[in-house]
């Protein structure tokens, strides 16, 4: 750790407290040398896994994109998209797997959002199977009658 401000190597650990997240601690440091001082969060790090496209590229999970599907797909839904991206996000970190591919993160949340809410659901299955035509929209409707 260096001094924002001089570059000295010189610094003291004021205060430390958790982060509301509790995900991450903040440290208020002081400089021994200017005497400046600055905060520093620390956060776990923790392995990204990495997901298999289907089109062969890979990238890190980003929670962010499965949210912003979740979003669109329980839109006027009663559903909270956000504690449901958290859920789909642990699951995966929890399966250790390094890497993981996006048709699987796709059904861990259509798993999930077939439990909560059936237009959710359906809204986002249409765009994760790639739904054609009107056929295969009903087909999947009548998969989802008949499993109630």
């Amino acid at each position: 750790m260096r001094c924002p401000s001089c570059g000295s190597e010189d610094i003291k650990v004021v205060d430390s407290r958790p982060v509301e997240d509790n995900n991450s601690i903040r440290r208020r440091r002081e400089c021994l040398v200017c005497h400046n001082r600055f905060t520093t969060y620390e956060v776990i790090d923790a392995f990204q896994p990495v997901v298999l496209k289907k089109d062969g590229s890979k990238e890190l999970f980003d929670k962010n994109k499965l949210l912003s599907g979740l979003l669109r797909a329980c839109q006027k839904r009663p559903v909270n998209a956000e504690t449901l991206a958290n859920e789909i996000e642990a699951e995966i970190h929890n399966s250790l797997k390094r890497e993981i591919t996006s048709s699987d993160i796709g059904e861990i949340a259509m798993d999930k959002l077939r439990e909560r809410d059936a237009v959710a659901y359906v809204r986002f299955a249409s765009v994760h199977r790639e739904f054609k035509d009107v056929e295969t929209f009903m087909k999947e409707l009548e998969i989802l009658k008949r499993d109630e």
